[in-house]
This record gives C-alpha cells, sequence and structure tokens, in this order.
C-alpha cells in the first residue's frame, strides 16, 4: 500500500514540474483538453494530451 502511494505521489511531483515544458510543446491546447476556473483558480483537465502521451509511451514501449 504504501509503495503505490510512493508511486503516485511521485507521478504526480515529475507531472507537475514537466508541465511547463509540455505546453510550450503545445500539450494541453489540444482539442479535448479542458481548462476552466473554478474558485478562484485554474484547473486544466487535459484528456486528449493523455491519450497521445501514453500512445506514444505506448509505441516506445514496443519498439524497445
Amino acid at each position: 500500500m504504501f509503495r503505490w502511494l510512493l508511486v503516485i505521489v511521485l507521478a504526480l511531483v515529475l507531472i507537475s514540474g514537466l508541465t511547463p515544458l509540455l505546453r510550450r510543446l503545445g500539450f494541453g491546447r489540444l482539442p479535448g483538453d479542458f481548462r476552466f476556473r473554478w474558485l478562484g483558480r485554474d484547473w486544466d483537465v487535459p484528456l486528449a494530451s493523455t491519450l497521445l502521451l501514453s500512445f506514444v509511451v505506448s509505441l516506445l514501449t514496443k519498439l524497445l
């Protein structure tokens, strides 16, 4: 249980750190990515970007 919690926290920290770089590359602005403001904060729901990144990672793992 603790191991999975640690993996999730590390993944979230990594994704948060890479978000500015991914935005400059165009991720987060694809059709299907939602951005809205609620309770004074900007919220991002990158559905299309997540699907695209998982597809790319899947292709890389199959090639290696």
